[in-house]
């Protein structure tokens, strides 16, 4: 059930096998999710992080006039709020995008990590500075990249994040948003968000057709996205 968030984790250091009994002792709770309920609501206040097993989460921020801006997606491998462990009161939802299996890490079993298992914790840490690194693109892509550039980016993103957890095929993924969910993500109308698809398309680098994308030119959607995946974090070292 955990082989994704080793994979996740794996791909920075080695997780050795006292270290996957630890994560593996740490859940409890198992759920499943349907699309459009919060797996995480704003506002409250969780004993444990919830991990992705399958499925498809995004972090949302609503404002008064309803508005919503999505801030990050979560895959499988995902902890969707480790963060919420010290932080302890969640200043934004989660919301399941698509049907999501999930379970849950309780707090107190993962203190109990941090206190007996000193790698196992930095690699803990490190998914968070990730997190971090994720936001931060997502802002430089909302304020500074065409919308073009934007989708092309999060495209390039979301292959390599679900290529390291086993969960694309060749060059295809899944994406089960519709386009009012995509157009939460960039910041733009339903019909811009068409505009923008259909830009890619004439430009023969992706194939999207029933929420399958294909990536017909990596090199050049790449190059379009300036898509650079340092901030992820994949080289694997010691940590």
């Amino acid at each position: 059930m955990l082989e994704s968030l080793f994979l996740n984790l794996g791909q920075h250091d080695a997780v050795s096998n006292e270290e996957k009994e630890l994560l593996t002792g740490a859940m409890s709770t198992e759920k499943y999710f349907l699309a459009g309920e919060d797996i995480v609501p704003e506002g409250s206040r969780p004993v444990y992080s919830t991990l992705i097993v399958d499925g498809l989460a995004a972090r949302y921020k609503v404002l008064e006039d309803g508005g919503r801006q999505f801030t990050s997606l979560q895959v499988a491998g995902d902890f969707v709020d480790l963060h919420a462990f010290l932080l302890k009161t969640m200043d934004h939802g989660i919301v399941a995008l698509s049907p999501c299996h999930v379970v849950a890490a309780e707090h107190s079993r993962l203190r109990a990590i941090t206190e007996q298992a000193p790698h196992l914790t930095r690699l803990l840490w490190l998914d968070t500075l990730v997190d971090g690194a994720i936001h931060r693109e997502w802002i430089v892509a909302m304020g500074r990249r065409s919308k073009t550039a934007h989708l092309a980016h999060l495209i390039c993103e979301l292959f390599v994040r679900l290529q390291v957890v086993n969960k694309s095929r060749d060059m295809s993924f899944h994406l089960p948003l519709s386009q009012a969910q995509l157009a939460d993500v960039l910041g733009l109308s339903v019909v811009h968000m068409n505009r923008v698809i259909g830009t890619l398309r004439r430009m023969n680098v992706i194939n999207w057709v029933n929420h399958m994308i294909t990536i017909l030119d990596w090199e050049r959607l790449v190059g379009i996205a300036e898509f650079d995946p340092t901030y992820l974090s994949m080289r694997n070292e010691p940590r």
